[in-house]
């Protein structure tokens, strides 16, 4: 296992003012897929917690959609954390620091654990996985679908955002069920216009390129479900880890 105070202090550089507007954006969008996948099912969770909250972004959003009367935050990084506490997050309880494996709550203490954008940067995901579903009743896991025929030859791009775990849709809902999770509801994630233009800010072809690009995924069902921009995932943690043989 790499040192945590390595991986530690990696993540302590990634937050700093000039990204925050960044975020911002992101965790909106996020916020509106976990409240969206929650209203489809009639569901409305009070107690929730978001693990690996960075600076807040997610949970200032859910906070202002009301989306839960307590919200709680873990994170590794102090320095995501120091953004997060000074946000003035509505229904926030606390943002405590966690080792990034082990979480300092009791079984059961939440209705929802928030997990977006996390689990392909964990060296060990099953671990976190497991105490994510220790401490709560159903969860909520969204990650970026990074896959491609030639992803092994996109080694440093994907590194550079910290990315070591690939996924497609399948393989991520076999993670959950081999470790005893039941997927109630998914959600196929496309990146906002908005974000888009964030993203590809002075560069109008390849905007339109990406345009193009998720028009035809989403019209295509084999490539919706292989190639969205993300994926989402609301569970209900079940009994015993993974079996083998």
């Amino acid at each position: 296992m790499q040192g945590l105070s390595t991986v530690k202090q990696a993540y302590e550089n990634q937050y700093d003012s000039s990204i925050v507007a960044w975020r911002e954006a992101n965790g909106r969008h996020k916020a509106e897929n976990i409240a969206g996948i929650l209203q489809k099912n009639g569901l409305a969770p009070q107690r929730i917690c978001e693990v690996g909250c960075g600076e807040g972004s997610i949970l200032n959003w859910l906070g202002k959609m009301n989306v839960g009367k307590q919200l709680y935050g873990l994170d590794i990084s102090d320095s995501a954390i120091e953004i997060a506490r000074g946000k003035n997050i509505p229904n926030l309880v606390e943002i405590q620091p966690f080792s990034g494996y082990e979480i300092p709550y009791a079984d059961g203490s939440f209705d929802l654990a928030v997990c977006s954008h996390v689990i392909e940067h964990v060296e060990h995901p099953r671990l976190l996985l497991r105490e994510i579903k220790r401490i709560s009743k159903m969860q909520y896991f969204e990650v970026p679908i990074d896959f491609s025929l030639t992803v092994d030859e996109k080694l440093e791009h994907y590194l550079g955002y910290g990315h070591i775990n690939i996924y497609t849709p399948a393989l991520f809902r076999f993670l959950l069920r081999s470790e005893k999770f039941e997927v109630l509801d998914d959600t196929h994630v496309f990146i906002s216009d908005d974000i888009l233009k964030l993203m590809f800010k002075r560069k109008a072809v390849g905007l339109w390129k990406k345009r193009l690009k998720n028009a035809v995924v989403k019209s295509v069902g084999v490539l919706r479900d292989l190639k969205p921009d993300a994926y989402g995932v609301l569970a209900k943690g079940g009994e015993g880890k993974l079996e083998i043989f």
